[in-house]
């Protein structure tokens, strides 16, 4: 069912001042920037290892990764978990009595169809389904 962790979302107030951390202390090679307009964020994208770590700035005030910055200040935001079947998974994940926040996948950063489920039904940890078509990784 799981293929992998693709990626771990890190919350942060600005990517300009937190990026130097991951790209000259801990040299990590940035793979990319990019708005995700509908999500109200601006992500960047690190690779570690096998793993991805995505930086997520706000672009609005009004933004889910605002919300969480405010209330609980920058750091791990989500755990990315790499799948096949989206929609299957989703629907098998439900038949096990977890509450998903998506109840169908949506488009996410770098091309991939997305769904949460919801941190009170995962022992408070907020979970992201990650499917990529035809893309590797």
């Amino acid at each position: 069912m799981i293929k992998k962790v693709d990626h771990i979302g890190i919350a942060v107030k600005s990517i300009e001042k937190a990026l130097p951390f991951y790209t000259d202390v801990l040299n990590l090679p940035l793979i990319g920037t990019e708005e995700v307009d509908t999500q109200k964020v601006k992500v960047a994208f690190l690779q570690a290892g096998s793993t991805k770590l995505e930086l997520l700035e706000p672009t609005s005030e009004e933004s889910a990764i605002a919300k969480f910055i405010e209330k609980r200040g920058e750091g791990i935001h989500h755990v990315a978990l790499g799948v096949d079947s989206i929609e299957e998974r989703i629907r098998e994940i439900k038949e096990q009595g977890i509450r998903m926040i998506d109840e169908q996948s949506r488009p996410g950063a770098g091309g991939a169809n997305i769904a949460f489920m919801h941190p009170k039904s995962t022992s408070g940890v907020l979970f992201e389904l990650c499917e990529k078509k035809g893309m590797k990784g």
